[in-house]
């Protein structure tokens, strides 16, 4: 199966982020350490950390780099999960793993933005804070109970109430939230090319156009084949997520990708700049049928959706949308929305909404299933499977291992998959604690 093509045009993301030469199409036979299959944030991570270490490393891409999901989100670096708080993965991992694995994400963030410094990466990045408010009375128990668990974990957090909230960002109708600094936003395609540049520079090996075929058996390890070439190497890392494809079909099979959408402003007035998100932050909050909302460096809004159904996605859109920013930012009902960018991508989904870290034979590993916190979590955990490759055990990481347990009826549950929005919608209009 191929991933599904894009509905949309270039992005604003494309239209803005640094460009740099194109890496060539893998031609003949090569070999190297350690062979990383995708260009998105965790395989441009973990190729950067294996050659910092020393080691030889080809990055293979089907496409161009970024070209995924990492160059088409919404830019927001959150170090949380969707859903699971860290007592949550305590209870499934264990006191010791739970804690380790929570402390990873809770400095995935800092992470993100301290290797965009240490490189020099032109990202727009701003790290002025990420919130998530409470948009119930009842969702307020979310705010206050995710606040002090990743504060005991060591997370960079705090507690707003609805009037700190409105005052911190202008949005009006939320009764909490919490705020972990530590987060923010970037332009997801520039952090994606230049970390590509940095593993470059590192001495990765990097070639785009350059699909595998096949995975086989040679010798100790392992060959790849592409259209026009093939590479040997001892270790695999696999970092395709929601694009992957059939070349290991029961890993496939194990999330499912489901296509979001985003838009761009015009860029706005400087009253309306004022009024909105006024202190950069980023802000997706506790609705099931999401609203999330960053500004960008030359002064517009992204925010974006998911719909039950694609079809004339862009007009639908810029109207729900449209009435949704004039809703939670009263500024917008006197100066109205235009929308100048429109584009999607596939985010992973798995059905317990946390990452799974798969060993698919041995020497070959992969993390799979962000669930939308890939910017800051993809970054940090291949670093992680940078490690593995140079030799840390797999059973120590600090995500643990699980088994590839594929999604029954697959192909029909990515298909109905957004009609998940209608229970969402319907649990956003009562007043649930969760």
């Amino acid at each position: 199966m191929s991933v599904p093509a894009p509905l949309s045009p270039p992005s604003l993301w494309a239209a803005t982020a640094p460009s740099f030469p194109a890496f060539p199409a893998l031609d003949g036979q090569h070999s190297a350490d350690i062979v990383v299959i995708g260009a998105g944030f965790a395989g441009l991570s973990a190729a950067l950390h294996a050659a910092e270490a020393g080691r030889s490393v080809i990055l293979l891409e089907a496409v161009t780099v970024g070209h995924g999901g990492a160059g088409r989100n919404n830019g927001q670096v959150i170090p949380s999960l969707t859903r699971a708080d860290p007592a949550d993965l305590r209870k499934r991992y264990g006191a010791e793993r739970g804690n380790r694995f929570a402390r990873l994400i809770a400095g995935s963030a800092a992470f993100t933005f301290d290797l965009i410094r240490r490189h020099d990466i032109q990202a727009d990045a701003q790290q002025n804070g990420w919130l998530q408010p409470a948009h119930s009375p009842g969702r307020a128990t979310i705010a206050r109970r995710r606040f002090e668990q990743w504060a005991e974990v060591g997370g960079d957090v705090a507690y707003l109430d609805g009037q700190q909230v409105e005052q911190q960002t202008g949005a009006t109708g939320y009764h909490a939230a919490w705020l972990a600094h530590s987060g923010g936003h970037v332009n997801p395609l520039g952090l994606a090319r230049g970390l590509g540049q940095a593993a470059a520079r590192a001495g990765a090996r990097l070639f785009e156009q350059s699909p595998v075929r096949s995975v086989t058996r040679d010798g100790d390890g392992w060959r790849l084949t592409t259209p026009k070439g093939s590479v040997q190497a001892g270790q695999v890392i696999v970092a395709t997520d929601a694009y992957s494809d059939n070349l290991f079909p029961t890993f496939r099979r194990s999330t499912a990708a489901v296509r979001f959408f985003q838009l761009a402003t015009s860029v706005l007035s400087p009253e309306v700049r004022a009024a909105v998100l006024p202190n950069g932050h980023a802000l997706s909050d506790t609705h099931g049928d999401l609203y999330f909302f960053r500004p960008t460096a030359d002064g517009r809004l992204v925010t974006g959706g998911a719909l039950v159904l694609p079809h004339n996605w862009q007009a639908r859109l810029s109207h729900s949308l449209a009435q949704r920013l004039q809703t939670v930012f009263p500024i917008f009902a006197k100066t109205g929305v235009q929308f100048d960018y429109h584009w999607d991508g596939l985010i992973g989904f798995t059905t317990d909404f946390l990452p799974h870290l798969h060993q698919l034979a041995p020497g070959i590993l992969s993390v799979v299933g962000y669930n939308g916190r890939g910017v800051a979590l993809a970054t940090a955990c291949g670093k992680m499977l940078a490690e593995a490759a140079l030799g840390h055990d797999p059973e120590d990481l600090d995500l643990p291992q699980s088994p590839i347990t594929p999604i029954p009826f697959h192909g029909a549950i990515e298909k109905v998959a957004t009609l998940e929005l209608l229970r969402y919608r319907l649990r956003d209009s009562r007043d649930i604690k969760v």
